[in-house]
């Protein structure tokens, strides 16, 4: 058996090694994540004081309104971009792990805002059909199509179709999509609304077609809220298969048993493990432990690990780690 000193500087070795895996891959993520929110924050504003300048001339209640929106993306992107430089600050010694999770709370924020936005909009739609208000629907139209580009554009950028080299949207970024989307849609029901005001005179349109676009904003997010949540719950990731896992472990040669099983997310990105694993006493450990951390990486993506190995039952007091 290796000397405990050798042990323990092997184990030092790989969790700084894994450490240091993890927030190097975040701050690569982070840093496409974060081009990409400061582009979109580009179009929300000037597309805000479009808004705001056509809703003034065209004396359009649903165009200010949308623009009152636009103001809260603009608020929702700024503090995801606050979340993200906070999420790629360094370890210290009270928070080992950094502040990675500061992206999770930023997200989980924006989609509970979100719900409260809906809340608003509802409000003043059912006031709308009670007290129907003048809209010039030609102008509304001209505008809704401007957002409709707009919003289809930052809908791409922030999709990840936009071909930034990061393995993927962080919650941040997504939160910001689902805002997006939101607004997409609101764009959508303007122009129709605003067709059926110009074309028809039907004054509720515009409350009718706010109360759809609630239902269909609270959709939206509430799997943003939901893997949010998930996440600082550290529940397992919906795209692993403990039980798969499980097997995995075992298929190793000399791996006769794993219990304790742990698998959570640290962030959207970082998936991590903890096990305990039974393995037979006159097994080389070494290639067990290659063999898994290889395995755990290749299978799952999962290079952040903890696993304990014990001996059989008549050695099982001497474990090693990794």
């Amino acid at each position: 058996m290796r000397p405990l000193t050798a042990r323990l500087g092997c184990e030092i070795n790989r969790v700084e090694a894994s450490n240091h895996h993890i927030l190097t891959a975040h701050n690569a993520g982070g840093t496409a994540d974060r081009r990409r929110l400061y582009f979109v924050l580009a179009l929300a504003a000037g597309y805000f004081a479009t808004e705001l300048a056509a809703g003034w001339l065209t004396n359009s209640l649903a165009l200010l309104s949308d623009a009152i929106h636009m103001l809260t993306d603009i608020a929702a992107i700024s503090l995801s971009l606050l979340t993200l430089w906070i999420s790629s600050r360094p370890a210290t010694e009270g928070k080992t792990f950094g502040y990675l999770r500061a992206e999770i709370l930023g997200a989980l924020l924006n989609g509970l805002f979100l719900w409260l936005l809906v809340a608003f909009i509802w409000i003043e739609a059912f006031e709308r059909l009670r007290h129907p208000v003048h809209v010039h629907g030609f102008g509304v139209m001209i505008v809704a199509v401007i957002g409709i580009f707009v919003n289809s554009l930052a809908a791409w950028i922030t999709s990840g179709a936009s071909g930034a080299g990061d393995g993927g949207r962080g919650m941040a970024v997504r939160a910001v999509f689902v805002h997006v989307i939101s607004d997409l849609i609101g764009s959508l029901g303007v122009l129709i609304a605003g067709a059926l005001v110009y074309f028809t005179g039907t004054w509720q349109a515009d409350p009718a077609v706010s109360i759809l676009i609630g239902a269909l904003v609270l959709y939206s997010s509430w799997g943003l809220v939901r893997e949010g949540v998930d996440i600082l719950m550290e529940s397992v990731p919906a795209h692993i298969d403990l039980q798969r896992v499980r097997d995995d472990l075992l298929a190793v040669e000399g791996a006769e048993e794993v219990h304790d099983l742990h698998v959570w997310c640290l962030t959207s990105h970082q998936v991590a493990l903890a096990a305990h694993c039974v393995v037979r006493a006159d097994i080389d450990q070494d290639r067990v432990l290659h063999q898994m951390s290889e395995l755990l990486r290749a299978n799952f993506n999962i290079h952040h690990m903890t696993v304990q190995l014990e001996r059989d039952s008549r050695r099982r007091h001497e474990p090693e780690h990794f």
